[in-house]
């Protein structure tokens, strides 16, 4: 045996093969979702933090002129993916010889990407009246060959289920990218400390994901089978498109319209929307797909797993929205300071949509884990423009009347999403009401409790406030579940998943 087949060899074994995973596949999932949701509680530590400390060294209109940017650069870089990433994670067998021809396939559309980007510079400068987003376009379209760089090894790293060593490179970047951007802030770089903040993130991101995985691509081959890979992430990149401009467009249409200063305070407003969100939805999503892709072949084992997943879904993010909702003032206040004020009313209203947003954005771990990018596809292409329209429709109203309009027209969707998704497959559409439908009761019941606090209370400062809130929320969620079959059911799954980590003996699913 030459040395090049004992190299594919040692690579098939370590990152291709996932048999060995479904051995105790219920307690890899459940420690590598406590890995992936501690690792992103320290994250939003870390970018609260940070964000406090930027806000106050950078004005609205340096993050204006950044989320001008930001618009182009992200839609461009969906197409350095092409949802090869996903089709890695997902497809039950692989060779070296098909990731190594994903692999030069991810770098030549992250150069072909730059490429593009910085030819396009100057219209996005024309586009906003706006001469400096120039030079920050082709800086930041740097980053795209850097990112290519690392798709398929991380990719590799996902599918071998190693959330600690992802949950490491994630965390390390993150805080290289705040001291740069901080750094770069405080000695007046103004906007640019939010490029150098990305750009480090990125680069220190590709250096450690080839450190820790350690597969090398070889040339890439003809007739290798990518083929069904690429129609499978063309299809994800198609929904991701479509997807990407409905969730964009507002961006771009605020500050096409009504400038930069607009566009800052709502682009805080939705980031600070996300936070909670994000810390666990990325996560567990990090988590559920690989191993839902697992179980693929069963469908009773695939149901309850997925619907464990949501009940830590909801349990977890609906009253953490709730609470963000009620005490929105106090958040903007400790976190952004008194020149963000106008963002309280639109964190209230982006809020709505949180409450929802959690549990739609788990149905694409439903899709993608069955292999049904193509009707992912076909229903963003309903969705798209109804989301399209909500915005233009809101416009004329500024940032605020962007925000009802959009929240109004995803309470709508969500509905036609539920019923799309469960008319085939495991999951069935009632799954998602019933699911959901205690947690829902919880938070809406908390919020109340906390309206009610505020309405006879003045607390002295906003951070005891929030304290006092947190704890309301706290209790009448779990007073709430415990009164509800279903969410008593869910409290004790719960209770035996953290005695599944104490113990590291997993049970299957």
């Amino acid at each position: 045996m030459s040395l090049d087949d004992l190299a594919i060899r040692t690579a098939n074994d370590r990152y291709f093969g996932t048999d060995h995973l479904k051995t105790n596949l219920g307690g890899r999932t459940a420690r590598g979702g406590a890995v992936a949701i501690t690792a992103q509680a320290l994250k939003f530590i870390i970018t609260i933090g940070a964000t406090s400390i930027l806000a106050r060294l950078l004005t609205p209109q340096d993050y204006g002129l950044i989320g001008m940017v930001a618009f182009v650069t992200a839609f461009v870089s969906l197409y350095k993916d092409l949802g090869l990433a996903a089709a890695t994670i997902q497809r039950p067998e692989i060779s070296f010889d098909q990731i190594s021809t994903l692999f030069w396939i991810n770098v030549s559309l992250s150069v072909a990407v730059c490429i593009f980007t910085v030819a396009i510079a100057p219209l996005v400068s024309w586009f906003y009246g706006e001469p400096r987003l120039t030079a920050i376009t082709v800086i930041t379209a740097v980053g795209f060959i850097l990112s290519g760089m690392a798709v398929q090894h991380e990719a590799l790293l996902r599918r071998q289920m190693r959330y600690f060593a992802l949950a490491a490179i994630g965390l390390i970047s993150l805080v290289v990218g705040y001291v740069v951007g901080i750094l770069m802030a405080w000695k007046g770089f103004h906007y640019w400390a939010l490029v150098g903040s990305q750009l480090a993130l990125v680069f220190t991101g590709t250096v450690i994901t080839w450190t820790v995985c350690r597969w090398r691509p070889g040339m890439p081959k003809k007739d290798t089978g990518v083929r069904s890979m690429l129609r499978f992430g063309g299809n994800f990149t198609g929904f991701s498109t479509i997807n990407f401009f409905s969730r964009n467009l507002d961006n771009l249409l605020i500050g096409r319209v009504w400038g930069a200063q607009q566009l800052g305070i709502y682009g805080r407003a939705y980031q600070l929307m996300m936070l909670p969100i994000d810390q666990i939805n990325e996560p567990i999503s990090s988590v559920a797909i690989p191993s839902l892709s697992r179980l693929a072949d069963s469908d009773v084992a695939y149901r309850r797993a997925y619907l464990r997943m949501l009940e830590k879904v909801a349990l977890l993010t609906m009253p953490a929205v709730a609470l963000m909702i009620v005490t929105s003032d106090w958040i903007v206040a400790i976190v952004l300071g008194p020149q963000w004020r106008a963002v309280a009313i639109l964190l209230v209203i982006l809020g709505i949509a949180g409450l929802i947003q959690p549990i739609s954005n788990t149905t694409g771990w439903l899709f993608i884990s069955q292999g049904r990018t193509k009707e992912m596809f076909r229903l963003s292409m309903f969705f798209g423009p109804v989301t399209i329209t909500s915005i233009v429709a809101g416009l004329p109203w500024g940032a605020v009347g962007v925000a009802a309009s959009y929240v109004t027209a995803q309470l709508i969707m969500v509905n036609i999403l539920y019923w799309y998704v469960g008319r085939r497959g495991p999951v069935r559409t009632m799954d998602f009401y019933r699911t959901v439908a205690p947690f829902a009761a919880a938070s809406l019941s908390a919020l109340a409790a906390c309206l009610a606090f505020r309405h006879w209370q003045h607390p002295v400062n906003a951070l005891g406030g929030i304290m006092v809130c947190a704890v309301i929320t706290f209790l009448t969620t779990i007073l709430i579940l415990a009164v509800i079959p279903a969410g008593r059911n869910a409290l004790r799954d719960a209770v035996r998943s953290v005695q599944l980590l104490a113990s590291q003996k997993g049970e299957p699913f």
